[in-house]
């Protein structure tokens, strides 16, 4: 707090025993940045003559007298005054005097006899963040709080327009009551003179009991006077108490108008604790982005490694021609696999990585299959020469004796071959091999590896037991990670 060595006077006066509006404070802002200096404006009005003990200091709101002051500066005196003009004054407070907390505070005009003679609205010392430009609301939104305010601010308006003229008026009724007080008094004077002269003439009656009758009828007009002066003096004590009633009407509509003021203060600090939940939540909405950045991420890399996935069955296709059936069953679960990401960036769609990723992805199956149809060209002609060779070698007399199958013996095609996107020509080639071959299936999502003991109906329920449907929408997913970001979003709904 501010120590100097003439400190300002003051007084144990409550605050609703002074008159807030003979000096108004005009560019009062919301926010002082700390570590600087202020300057205070305002204006005095003609309902009050400057001193030169006046004083402006800061107030934390919820003062109760101007003792309670943080700091304070003398106020200039104004250099041109008249008595009915509108004075406009400013004055500057040091950046080392000022409060260094966040509270609220105000500015008060105090003159020398410690008396608040005009109060600003709060403010507080706080630094300007980047969290004021952070706020995020629709435009409908911020176009009805900007409504709202206006119409508080101009309700305010009128309200201290409202109270000042009730002030005008308690002003001039407090005049014409102080002029009938007067009056009164001078009444009061001019009784206690006639009743003394009454008693001057009871005492000469008793003195001069032969008096002629004129005195007594002059004694008779001073009672009928005397009388009629009560009669008036009871008619001003009505007028009296009816001007009393008036001046309590007049402070319990002030006393109102103060409670519907600070009832406007406080939906104004209603308002602005909803802005600073705006801003809090805009910072949740921004680290909940952040998380789902750092998923995007992990997304990706699942993708790379998905990527080189393919690359090993794609080595594994060309390296073994055996398990083409096995490969071919893989592509078909790659395909799936590639279904269900289309889907995922579906709902990703505004990432345009993803976007790129998938592009890609159907470039590398695109790829994929171009060899795939080579590997079977090439199959198919390997299937013809072998054929040939046959044809050559049944021709010769050594090999037809030596190889004698029976047509019933040769294996056929079975039906599960049908259902191969791509067939198998080596089909008839690989079936005496394929006894002692295990057949292996793999699970596309989670890539556990199964024998060949497990039957379809057991594979494909595994297959569908990864596979996680939305209770809100007709998607479907794969991936738990993409499943729970796809149902974080509609509990944003």
């Amino acid at each position: 707090m501010d120590q100097t060595l003439d400190e300002p006077p003051t007084s144990a006066i409550f605050l609703d025993n002074c008159h807030f509006s003979q000096v108004i404070f005009n560019n009062v802002e919301k926010f002082y940045v700390p570590g600087g200096d202020i300057t205070c404006y305002y204006t005095l009005t003609q309902h009050i003559t400057p001193r030169r003990k006046d004083w402006v200091g800061i107030f934390r709101v919820g003062w109760k007298t101007t003792r309670e002051y943080y700091t304070f500066m003398w106020a200039p005196f104004p250099v041109d005054l008249s008595g009915d003009s509108i004075v406009q004054q400013q004055i500057q407070f040091r950046a080392y005097y000022l409060p260094k907390d966040d509270e609220y505070y105000q500015f008060c005009y105090v003159d020398e006899e410690g008396m608040v003679r005009g109060a600003s609205v709060p403010f507080q010392f706080q630094a300007e963040t980047e969290d004021d430009i952070l706020v995020v609301t629709t435009q409908g939104e911020v176009e009805e709080i900007e409504q709202q305010n206006k119409d508080l601010l101009k309700e305010n308006k009128e309200l201290k327009e409202s109270c000042l003229c009730l002030q005008k008026q308690n002003l001039g009724l407090q005049e014409e009551l102080r002029l009938a007080q007067e009056k009164m008094k001078e009444l009061e004077g001019e009784v206690c003179f006639l009743q003394t002269g009454n008693l001057e003439l009871r005492r000469a009656q008793e003195l001069q009991v032969g008096e002629t009758s004129s005195a007594q009828m002059n004694l008779a007009s001073v009672r009928e006077q005397n009388l009629k002066l009560g009669k008036e003096n009871k008619e001003l004590q009505k007028g009296l108490e009816s001007l009393k009633s008036s001046c309590e009407k007049l402070e319990l509509e002030g006393n109102f108008l103060k409670e519907e003021n600070k009832r406007l203060t406080e939906q104004n600090g209603c308002r602005e604790r909803e802005l600073q939940q705006f801003k809090e939540h805009n910072q949740e909405v921004s680290s909940e982005k952040e998380h789902l950045e750092n998923r995007l991420k992990t997304t990706l890399d699942h993708m790379d490694q998905l990527q080189s996935q393919v690359l090993n069955q794609e080595k594994e296709m060309e390296s073994v021609v055996r398990m083409d059936h096995d490969k071919t069953e893989q592509l078909e679960h790659l395909k799936e696999e590639n279904r269900q990401l289309r889907i995922t960036l579906t709902e990703q769609h505004q990432n345009r990585d993803l976007a790129k990723e998938l592009e890609e992805k159907n470039h590398l199956f695109q790829i994929l299959q171009r060899k795939k149809d080579e590997i079977d060209e090439k199959n198919l002609k390997l299937r013809q020469e072998n054929n040939e060779l046959l044809m050559r070698l049944s021709e010769s007399s050594d090999y037809s004796a030596r190889v004698a199958v029976p047509l019933a013996q040769v294996p056929t095609r079975p039906p599960e071959s049908a259902n191969l996107l791509f067939g198998n020509p080596y089909y008839n080639s690989l079936e005496t091999s394929a006894v002692n071959v295990p057949s292996v299936k793999k699970c596309p999502l989670c890539h556990e590896v199964f024998s060949d003991d497990i039957g379809p109906r057991q594979y494909e329920d595994h297959v569908r037991s990864h596979i996680l449907d939305c209770p809100f929408c007709d998607e479907t997913f794969g991936d738990k990670q993409v499943y729970d970001d796809h149902m974080y979003c509609h509990s944003l709904e």
